[in-house]
């Protein structure tokens, strides 16, 4: 009896952790998009936009295979190239410029 418990609870935890897993659908360039539970917060993988149009009307994304990914954990409705990751993209590459500058 005990070991039936056990395995009804593993397969609950499964099908649980199953159906937590948000389609990527909509959201343009999305890796993999997981939300724990309805309404909170997402993990995504996306790549970065690249630096040429951080500027421009219409940021681009880069090539998933160039190995430059974004690991993001906030909002499930956080959009890749929203004017909120523009800026982070932006503020990042001043960052990086200053300390490549300062050595």
């Amino acid at each position: 009896m005990k070991t039936m418990k056990s395995i009804l609870s593993v397969l609950f935890l499964a099908a649980a952790m199953g159906s937590s897993i948000a389609p990527a659908a909509g959201a343009e360039g999305v890796i993999s998009k997981t939300a724990l539970t309805e309404g909170s917060y997402c993990h995504m993988k996306f790549p970065a936009i690249e630096e040429t149009t951080l500027g421009s009307k219409r940021p681009v994304l880069k090539d998933p295979s160039s190995g430059d990914i974004i690991d993001f954990y906030g909002p499930c409705d956080h959009d890749p190239l929203g004017k909120d990751e523009v800026w982070a993209q932006l503020l990042e590459a001043q960052h990086r410029r200053a300390h490549d500058y300062m050595d």
